[in-house]
């Protein structure tokens, strides 16, 4: 039998298997899931900021740009923020270690610590050069990561190929999830899977996934304006027991239509599920950022 095909029954197999035992309410599967986290101790929560909020401000995406990775860890650090996300979007092309321990130097001496960063992959990708493309792109930023001392790094699943099936898309998903979490966990870096979208969109899918990997290492890297459902809260409600970490958007959409999100709702969400950890504005809203990201990071200052 070819092997390619076996390989993805089996995996196309163990999912549909996994989902079943999902939809009868059970927290784990036959090969060891994992649970929710398990924190000892009261919720405790560190206010950060994505460099992704200013995304039309690098000088990396922007010429004219008014801003660069050093600045905005200033920013982070004159907002009285505890940390700092740092897009992986926004580091030059050629980078290099001394880069990184000069963003790293900074940080500390800012009193800051990174929060984590983020690449834009896709793993829903059938075996092949590309799969493999973004399995490297993700092992690089592992490194880059430890190298940092950034503790965490927002993945995406990614949208389903038109040549295969859901299904094979999700099983393709947690093996690579699998490959890089091995390699985070060796280098103390968890990877955190966004409910971003395509085999994500929804909580039962994303929940799945993540229960699916095994691997200590990973986690959900919660948005809170990225379910599109008829009850967002619930469904971030249900997925933050497995969040390591949490971006706080300013609008969410509730069966679609677009609604300002309740930041003292969310915040009591998190704390029933005792969660510890950072809570980062990823702002997107069409007002100038550079007006309205400081009185919304009062407000979450204020809340925390």
């Amino acid at each position: 039998m070819n092997f390619e095909l076996s390989r993805r029954s089996f995996l196309k197999n163990s999912l549909k298997a996994g989902l079943a035992t999902c939809a009868l309410g059970a927290v784990t599967n036959p090969l060891g899931a994992i649970e929710p986290l398990n924190r000892p101790g009261k919720p405790r929560f560190m206010l950060s900021l994505a460099a992704y909020s200013f995304r039309d401000s690098f000088v990396s995406t922007e010429p004219a740009g008014k801003l660069d990775l050093f600045q905005f860890i200033d920013y982070c650090a004159d907002h009285g923020c505890d940390g700092t996300e740092l897009t992986s979007y926004y580091f030059p092309k050629n980078l290099t270690q001394e880069f990184l321990l000069k963003i790293k130097r900074h940080v500390y001496l800012r009193g800051m610590a990174i929060s984590g960063t983020a690449v834009g992959n896709n793993f829903a990708l059938p075996p092949g050069e590309k799969r493999n493309e973004q399995i490297a792109l993700v092992k690089k930023w592992i490194d880059h990561s430890a190298v940092m001392g950034a503790p965490h790094i927002r993945v995406f699943a990614g949208p389903i190929p038109k040549s295969i099936s859901e299904a094979e898309a999700r099983g393709f998903c947690i093996s690579a999830l699998e490959e890089c979490c091995d390699y985070a966990g060796s280098k103390g870096v968890f990877l955190g899977l966004e409910n971003h979208g395509g085999i994500v969109a929804e909580a039962d899918g994303l929940l799945a996934i993540v229960k699916a990997v095994q691997s200590p290492w990973i986690g959900i890297n919660l948005d809170t304006g990225n379910f599109h459902t008829k009850d967002p809260y619930g469904d971030l409600e249900r997925c933050a027991p497995y969040a390591v970490n949490v971006q706080f958007k300013v609008n969410l959409r509730q069966d679609g239509k677009k609604k300002g999100a309740d930041f003292p709702k969310l915040f009591d969400m998190l704390k029933r599920a005792n969660y510890q950890g950072y809570v980062a504005l990823e702002y997107e809203a069409a007002e100038d950022p550079w007006k309205a990201i400081p009185e919304l990071l009062k407000q979450m200052k204020q809340l925390l």
